[in-house]
């Protein structure tokens, strides 16, 4: 699947989670999740559970609040040549009715990149969405958390830390 196409329908994947359903992990150790792209991200507690058969390297669902985030690295193509806030903005393609927009340049262990919070709706639902894009290397990694409105708050720590989590192997496999 080319990358674009797969970024697309990261959000896509997490409107299931919203009603109710679906990666496969590379490698599991010590609540560490180890992608072969290069890249390790911790696992947030027991709350959250890893999802089966999505397009993302990595998706978590949490049942009590409802809500999913993921996260995804492609180091391939032109993505990596494109501005943050163009690729986080990809992330969130979807949404509907968009309010309370807000992007901004972060920069996380050292990575720069953009993060865009706003809330809307995504299959007739009312939600709020916290999305990451970081570049580094001719790879971009992303990370979302996608959540009903009423329940967003409940895991936004957890999401900020996961996000915080990723280290990258030295010798990363491309």
């Amino acid at each position: 699947m080319r990358p674009q196409v797969r970024r697309n329908f990261a959000l896509s994947g997490l409107a299931v989670v919203l009603a109710g359903t679906a990666c496969t992990a590379d490698r599991i150790e010590r609540g560490v999740f180890h992608s072969s792209k290069g890249y390790a991200v911790s696992l947030p507690g027991r709350d959250w559970q890893v999802a089966s058969a999505t397009e993302a390297d990595l998706e978590l669902r949490r049942t009590a609040p409802t809500a999913g985030m993921l996260a995804d690295a492609t180091c391939e193509g032109r993505l990596a040549g494109q501005p943050a806030p163009l690729l986080v903005r990809h992330l969130t393609f979807g949404v509907k009715r968009r309010t309370d927009v807000r992007t901004e340049d972060v920069v996380v262990k050292g990575l720069p990149g953009a993060r865009t919070t706003l809330r809307g709706t995504l299959d007739g639902k009312e939600v709020a969405v916290d999305a990451v894009s970081l570049k580094e290397d001719g790879c971009v990694y992303d990370f979302l958390y996608v959540a009903p409105v009423d329940d967003f708050d409940a895991g936004r720590l957890a999401f900020q830390i996961f996000v915080e989590s990723l280290a990258l192997d030295s010798e990363r496999s491309r």
